[in-house]
C-alpha cells in the first residue's frame, strides 16, 4: 500500500488510547454515513464519491461471490475481498461479521484476522451459525444474551483496537422492543461501541423508538434499507449515530449489467451501449495506473 493510502488508516493518539477514524465517526456529534462496497473497485468508486468509511457487506460481498447470504461463503473469503477493499479505497472499513462465523472463539480469530488485513471494525449480530438474511424468511432464532456477550467480549479483548458494533436483530425476530433494549443494554456491558438496532418495516416508527428509549447509551447505528423513504432529518432529530447505505453498490452493478448485457445481447454489438458505461480512462483513474506509469519510469531501466 503507498503512503497516500496507508496514511487514511493511521490512528490517533487521544491520551493513552489509539482512536482509529472510524471509531471517531461512530462517535461523531454529527449524524454520519457509511458506504456499502463489496469489492476493490467498488470501494474505490466509494472513496472518490467523498465517503469517509465503508461497510463491507456480507450480502453483497456473498452476491459478488456468487454464493447466498447466509454463510456460503467462508470467512476467509470474507477477509480477502476486506483485503482488497482496504488497499484499494485507503479507507477505514466496518465489516459485516455476520455471526462471527461460530463461537466466541471463531469471532476472535475472524476479528484478528480482519484487523491484520486493514479492517477498522467488526459488526456482530446475535444469531447462531448460520445465520441468514435478515430480509429472508421468518425463521430468525436469536442467540442466547449470555453466549452473544461472551463472543463480543471475546473479540474486544483479542482486538481492543477493533471497533465493535452489537448488531441487535431483536425487532427482526419479533420479539419486539422491550427485548432489543435488554440486548443492546447486556451487549453495551459487554464491551460493544456502538449498537446497530436493525428492522425490516417500511417505516422507522420501531427504530426511532429505540433510539429514543435508549437515550445516548452507546453510538446507534441504522440500516435504513427497507424504510428508505424517512427522511434524513428524522435520524438527525432522534440523535442516531451513524446511517449505512448497505447494499445499494451491489443492487446498482447488478442492474447495470443486466441492462447491459440484454442490450449486447439483443443488439449483437457494443456500440449503442459504449457511451452508457465507464470508459477505461476512468478505470485505470479509480486503480491508479498513472503511479504505476510513474513507477515503470523510476524503477525499469530505460532504454534508448
Amino acid at each position: 500500500m503507498n503512503k497516500q493510502l496507508s496514511s487514511l488508516h493511521d490512528t490517533i493518539a487521544l491520551g493513552d488510547a489509539l482512536i482509529d477514524p472510524l471509531h471517531e465517526l461512530i462517535r461523531s456529534q454529527q449524524l454520519e454515513f457509511i458506504m456499502e462496497a463489496h469489492d476493490g473497485l467498488s470501494a474505490a468508486v466509494a472513496a472518490q464519491a467523498g465517503f469517509k468509511a465503508l461497510w463491507a457487506s456480507g450480502l453483497s460481498i456473498s452476491s459478488s461471490l456468487g454464493y447466498r447470504d447466509a454463510n456460503e461463503a467462508s470467512w476467509t473469503q470474507m477477509v480477502d475481498v476486506v483485503e482488497r477493499m482496504a488497499d484499494a479505497s485507503g479507507l477505514p472499513i466496518l465489516v459485516d461479521g455476520d455471526s462471527g462465523f461460530g463461537n466466541f472463539n471463531n469471532a476472535r480469530l475472524l476479528a484478528a484476522k480482519l484487523h491484520q488485513r486493514g479492517a477498522s471494525g467488526v459488526c456482530l449480530e446475535d444469531k447462531g451459525f448460520p445465520k441468514m438474511n435478515s430480509f429472508v424468511g421468518n425463521r430468525h432464532p436469536l442467540a442466547e444474551i449470555d453466549e452473544f456477550s461472551g463472543r463480543l467480549r471475546a473479540v474486544k479483548d483479542s482486538v481492543p483496537a477493533m471497533v465493535l458494533v452489537a448488531r441487535i436483530e431483536a425487532l427482526i425476530a419479533g420479539y419486539g422492543l422491550d427485548e432489543a433494549l435488554t440486548r443492546g443494554h447486556a451487549y453495551a456491558d459487554a464491551g460493544a461501541d456502538a449498537v446497530l438496532i436493525h428492522s425490516r418495516r417500511s417505516d422507522a416508527t420501531e427504530i426511532l423508538e429505540f433510539a429514543r428509549q435508549w437515550a445516548g447509551k452507546l453510538p446507534v447505528v441504522i440500516v435504513p434499507t427497507k424504510y428508505y423513504q424517512t427522511p434524513v432529518s428524522a435520524y438527525r432529530e432522534a440523535k442516531i449515530s451513524t446511517v449505512i447505505w448497505a447494499n445499494h453498490n451491489m443492487r446498482a452493478a447488478t442492474a447495470a449489467m443486466r441492462t447491459t448485457c440484454g442490450r449486447i445481447m439483443a443488439e449483437e454489438s457494443i456500440a449503442g451501449v459504449e457511451g452508457e458505461v465507464a470508459s477505461l480512462e476512468e478505470v485505470f483513474g479509480l486503480l491508479r495506473y498513472d503511479e504505476l506509469s510513474a513507477a515503470e519510469d523510476r524503477y525499469l531501466p530505460q532504454h534508448t
